[in-house]
């Protein structure tokens, strides 16, 4: 047989923290071979033949969640077709309440999902194949979706909008501007400048243009949106095959842990978030570099930070593997490499500026998002717990905790950046994983933190080796992200019952990963734990 079922190795126990190297000669996005199918391949076949049940069971999860958002997700204002129809219910009172337990039920379906889909992955019955078509099945519905769990998408339009009626985007927020963009923005962010940078800018103000012509029509403002967001998506996938083999990982393992997750189908997807570009322009820029495209490797990060600033700390990743490139000694070839690298940085990340005609008025617009104040920020967290520790002996705001904490925060990550740059010194694949290591720095340890920043660093570190316990953490980790926020947008941090629920549940999916009776209740399922085979 061919494919990822080439190897058998020794499994080790369930939970094991043993890593399994995917063979050399394994194909990528590869699927066993069915002899039934050997000659005449359906469609089924030809899609890696996908396992029916999970990848049904996501599908299903993704019409509730469809149909649930369009009372309970990041609905608009005025819905040209529910507001005064006879729909018109399902986005006020019980209505709403009813779309929202849909939505709820519609996680858990699509957390079964994936966990199911994970079991396969570690058994090594499914390929890299089979498991990109469940993914791509299961997002099919967020595409014609409202908004889920965030209202960010609104903000992107009106932020295009914003120069098209002659206002600096950098300069005013998007109730300078009042009427159908504004409208439907969050009110935490009306008078916010934006915090991104000239590319997306001129790529949000290129489709609120054609959403105008349209007849401002949000619905196909929402829709063309997502679909410009997903074509970081597209060069995520099209990327993973040879970086996950450079990486050292498996390409089954790694679409499972970063395409088929839920925080991808219904956070970024169902979101619409720019993040998706950002992690697309960044894996195909990793991938040019190691394939020694210096050139365009440093444009294309440049474009994914010309999208949003955190994607600049890799650059530096990238200027090492330039210089590994090189002969001579490291520092003259540093010098080389890091002299060449900023005359294409500024060349390009000037272009864009000039594309989108406007200036640098984005830096200063980049603290827009510490106004966010939530724990998932790790030194914001530990700051809310300071002062709930000390709230009895110090009477105080909280907010000087916070200042405090975020400034230590910064010089941790700081640190943390510049030591995994000294050990990437060498550059090669390793430079890579270090940049992905940065990123998700980046996204724990500055002043805030949303649950999609998280993807900065995990579609990079999702292609290297991954041990069965770590999945399972992921595992944990992904879904209590899932229910950080309402799918209204509103966050559900501070709503500990709720909190408490779901991190138990959470639990209990990873658990499942390599126990398919986590509770114990089937003897047999006691008997046959999955096979914890990772790489």
């Amino acid at each position: 047989m061919t494919g990822e079922m080439t190897a058998q190795p020794t499994r080790p126990a369930a939970g094991s923290e043993t890593t399994l190297p995917e063979p050399a000669d394994a194909p990528v996005l590869s699927a066993p071979a069915d002899p039934a199918t050997a000659g005449r391949p359906g469609l089924r076949a030809r899609l890696g033949n996908p396992p029916p049940g999970p990848l049904w069971l996501g599908f299903g999860a993704s019409v509730l969640l469809l149909v649930g958002g369009t009372g309970g997700g990041g609905t608009l204002i005025h819905d040209p077709i529910l507001t005064n129809s006879a729909l018109g219910f399902w986005r006020y009172g019980h209505g709403r309440e009813l779309a929202t337990a849909l939505m709820y039920l519609g996680v858990v379906l699509m957390a079964w999902a994936w966990v199911k889909l994970g079991r396969e992955v570690l058994a090594r019955r499914v390929g890299g194949r089979a498991v990109l078509s469940t993914a791509v099945l299961w997002m099919l519905p967020m595409l014609v979706s409202p908004p889920l769990f965030t209202r960010d998408p609104y903000s992107y339009l009106a932020q295009g909008a914003l120069p098209l009626f002659g206002f600096d985007p950098y300069a005013v927020g998007p109730e300078a501007m009042p009427g159908v963009f504004t409208d439907n923005v969050h009110y935490f962010w009306q008078d916010t400048p934006a915090p991104y940078g000239p590319l997306f800018i001129l790529v949000a103000k290129a489709w609120a243009w054609v959403t105008i012509q349209l007849g401002s029509n949000m619905i196909v403002g929402i829709i063309g949106t997502r679909l410009i967001m997903c074509i970081g998506l597209a060069l995520l996938i099209w990327t993973m095959p040879e970086l996950t083999r450079r990486l050292g990982g498996r390409p089954s393992v790694a679409l499972w842990v970063v395409i088929a997750n839920p925080v991808m189908v219904i956070h970024l997807v169902g979101g619409a978030h720019n993040d998706l570009l950002l992690v697309g322009l960044l894996s195909v820029g990793c991938l040019a570099a190691l394939n020694r495209r210096h050139v365009l490797a440093i444009a294309l990060v440049t474009l994914a930070m010309a999208t949003k600033a955190s994607a600049g700390v890799a650059l530096p990743f990238i200027v090492l593997i330039w210089v590994g490139h090189l002969e001579g000694p490291w520092f003259r070839r540093l010098v080389r490499a890091g002299a060449a690298g900023v005359a294409v940085f500024l060349a390009v990340f000037t272009a864009c500026s000039l594309a989108a005609q406007v200036g640098l008025g984005w830096l200063p617009a980049l603290s827009a998002p510490s106004m966010i104040v939530n724990w998932l920020s790790i030194p914001t967290g530990l700051a809310q717990l300071l002062h709930t520790a000390l709230a009895g002996v110090v009477t105080s705001s909280p907010q000087p905790y916070i200042n405090v904490l975020r400034v230590i925060g910064g010089i941790v990550m700081v640190a943390i950046i510049a030591w995994n740059w000294w050990k990437a010194r060498e550059g090669g694949p390793d430079a890579v994983r270090r940049a992905g290591i940065a990123l998700l720095a980046v996204a724990l340890l500055s002043p805030a933190t949303l649950p999609w920043y998280l993807s900065w660093g995990l579609a990079i570190l999702a292609m290297v080796p991954w041990s069965a316990r770590g999945l399972q953490w992921l595992v944990f980790g992904s879904l209590f992200l899932m229910v950080a926020y309402y799918p209204s947008g509103e966050t559900a941090l501070y709503n500990w019952p709720f909190l408490i629920v779901c991190a138990l549940l959470a639990a209990l999916a990873a658990r499942s990963l390599l126990r398919p009776d986590p509770l114990g209740l089937s003897r047999t399922a006691r008997r046959k734990p999955v096979p914890a085979r990772a790489a």
